[in-house]
């Protein structure tokens, strides 16, 4: 199998070589999806992407994180011990980030710390890489509380917009059209990348298959195909 096709392997090859001969295999390392989910929401929220994604033939792992009084940067630090673990994991061969809304800037801010040396591909559901709208209407009220609010406005000097972006790596965006928590600009991060944007609200981008269609098809090619291929 070439790196990034994503199609179904076994799980594991002989190798040609007299182990082999005398029946020891060698383990295909496997192309991991980091899946993390978004505010005030629920690894499960992944469940339905990750296992279309291990239908494809990548091993799909959510990642998720509770607390939402503290901030981002804290759980990037700690996402980033999860990205050196799969880094460290001899059965993973490629460590691709699958990410909703405000996973998408806790992995960003987790490459700042960490950069694994397998890291593949990098996919975006509805990110508010230029801050949300409804943060800016909401800090006043919910910003002392929960810490990620007031560091996801739009304003310049917000978190969000002082965040790094890794430049040399493929980076896919998919944006919903009918958000009501991020504007499609806002999406957009300030690095090379691919966009496009399916008619649907925020979260339903986890559930419908022509998403999943999409993002696997990133993950193998590095582009998005030109059609959404389900409904």
């Amino acid at each position: 199998m070439t790196p990034g096709s994503g199609m179904p392997r076994p799980a594991v090859e002989a190798a040609a070589t007299p182990d082999a001969a005398a029946g020891i295999a060698a383990i295909t390392p496997w192309e991991c999806v980091s899946l993390v989910h978004g505010f005030l929401a629920h690894p499960f929220m992944m469940s339905m992407l990750g296992q279309r994604l291990d239908s494809r033939g990548y091993l799909a792992k959510p990642w998720g994180y509770w607390d939402m009084r503290c901030s981002i940067l804290e759980h990037a630090e700690a996402f980033s011990l999860e990205l050196a673990r799969l880094d460290a994991d001899r059965a993973v061969g490629t460590i691709h980030l699958v990410t909703h809304s405000m996973g998408g800037i806790i992995a960003r801010a987790a490459l700042d710390r960490f950069r694994p040396r397998k890291l593949g591909r990098f996919v975006m559901l509805a990110p508010p890489n230029r801050g949300s709208f409804v943060a800016n209407a909401t800090v006043g009220m919910l910003g002392g509380i929960l810490k990620p609010v007031s560091e996801l406005t739009t304003a310049r000097d917000s978190l969000v917009n002082s965040l790094g972006m890794p430049a040399d790596i493929d980076v896919g965006v998919i944006a919903a059209s009918r958000d009501a928590l991020v504007a499609l600009e806002s999406t957009r991060p300030t690095v090379p990348h691919a966009h496009i944007t399916i008619h649907c609200l925020h979260s339903m981008l986890l559930f419908r298959r022509d998403a999943a269609d999409l993002v696997a098809g990133f993950l193998a090619t590095g582009e998005f195909p030109p059609e959404p291929t389900g409904g």
